[in-house]
């Protein structure tokens, strides 16, 4: 009854909200493609501060640098700056000792929606030097090596998720997509689900009215409530296999059941079971329903893995970007590795409260091999 009550209050608040503008907003000029920041700042109102470094806090889910800034009266006050995560960080080759207290730095970015002493660096250059730093790229994987290895498999021929026999560790990384579309629709879309095209967001998938208007207005916001960001809430679903950071198998052969291992959020798992058991999932949860993961039992078919998943609440978003599910949300997942450094994901979405008919989305994900999940949790700090 909770899932199908909040259901109601999204419907509801969907519908209200856009029952009577939904042409407006579509046909409104398209959005830039900025990523989830532009939730807590805005890129309207671009600013520069001057000063003196304070503190470096250097935790999840973002870096913040403190520096002292005077103002035209003389008066000073304490700014944070935001940065990236410390893993985006560290791959850029930065460290909590780039900058230290007493530089002297300037600060190009966005200020806080709220109007708190908080701005977003676009640019963050240290003066003495002239030196631009905590720059980071886009995450790019590696060349693959000629020939690409096979599938590593078992003993008994199976396909194995993880690393080949005798590896140390490895995840899968960097997904072929961002968001969730059905099969043949092309979008653009940051690696947080931000649509560089707000007019694309029609076309995604088969919506029904109230679950596309919600959707929209999520995109417009800049995805501001997604309950990762603001309560550090589990994902869960396809959306899993989009996040960055990566995840991993851990193919538990004796008990008949895999974990995936989650990078982001907060190190999270979730269990697919293989000992044959019924699929008892069920919205108001059971003793093997952990909700927000749902009730997932899987079955090799040759070379693939076919995972049912069913039994989720509706508290936590499916997806990058924010499509919407209730409690009817029901998956098929597909997973195979055709050679050692692929993994394809092909998944089934069934829910009747939100969408008009099941639809398809696939793509990829790289192996990393000898790398381990980064240490990285949604709110070590959160000023």
């Amino acid at each position: 009854m909770v899932g199908k009550s909040m259901t109601l209050k999204m419907k509801t608040a969907a519908l209200g909200i856009f029952g009577t503008g939904v042409a407006l907003l579509l046909t409104t000029a398209p959005m830039s493609g900025h990523h989830e920041p532009a939730a807590k700042f805005d890129p309207a109102k671009p600013m520069t501060l001057k000063g003196t470094v304070s503190k470096v806090d250097w935790l999840n889910p973002h870096v913040h640098v403190f520096m002292e800034v005077r103002d035209a009266k003389g008066a000073i006050a304490s700014w944070a700056i935001e940065l990236e995560s410390t893993v985006d960080l560290r791959r850029s080759g930065w460290t909590p000792e780039t900058v230290k207290v007493g530089d002297a730095v300037t600060v190009e970015g966005m200020p806080a929606r709220n109007g708190s002493r908080q701005a977003w660096a676009n640019s963050f250059v240290v003066d003495g030097t002239g030196r631009k730093v905590f720059t980071v790229a886009d995450p790019v994987p590696p060349p693959l090596p000629k020939p690409v290895p096979p599938t590593p498999r078992w003993p008994d021929g199976q396909p194995r998720l993880g690393p080949p026999a005798g590896a140390k560790g490895g995840r899968w990384d960097y997904p072929g997509a961002t968001i969730l579309a059905e099969q043949g629709v092309k979008v653009e879309a940051d690696r947080h689900g931000l649509l560089k095209n707000i007019n694309d967001a029609a076309k995604l998938a088969p919506f029904q009215p109230w679950a596309r208007d919600l959707f929209i207005y999520r995109q417009r916001n800049f995805m501001k409530d997604d309950p990762m960001f603001t309560d550090c809430k589990p994902q869960a679903g396809p959306r899993i296999y989009h996040v960055p950071y990566g995840i991993q198998f851990l193919e538990e052969r004796e008990r008949k059941r895999i974990r995936v291992m989650m990078g982001a959020g907060n190190q999270n798992w979730r269990f697919i079971h293989l000992d044959g058991r019924p699929q008892t999932g069920t919205p108001d949860g059971n003793s093997d329903d952990p909700l927000y993961f749902g009730h997932a039992v899987g079955k090799w078919e040759g070379d693939t893995l076919v995972v049912d998943t069913k039994g989720f609440h509706d508290r936590f978003w499916f997806s990058n970007g924010g499509l919407p599910h209730t409690p009817q949300l029901h998956l098929i997942e597909r997973f195979s590795r055709p050679d050692l450094y692929t993994l394809r994901y092909e998944v089934t979405i069934d829910d009747a409260g939100a969408y008009t008919r099941s639809w398809v989305s696939s793509w990829t994900l790289r192996w990393v091999p000898n790398e381990e999940l980064p240490v990285y949790y949604c709110q070590d700090n959160r000023p």
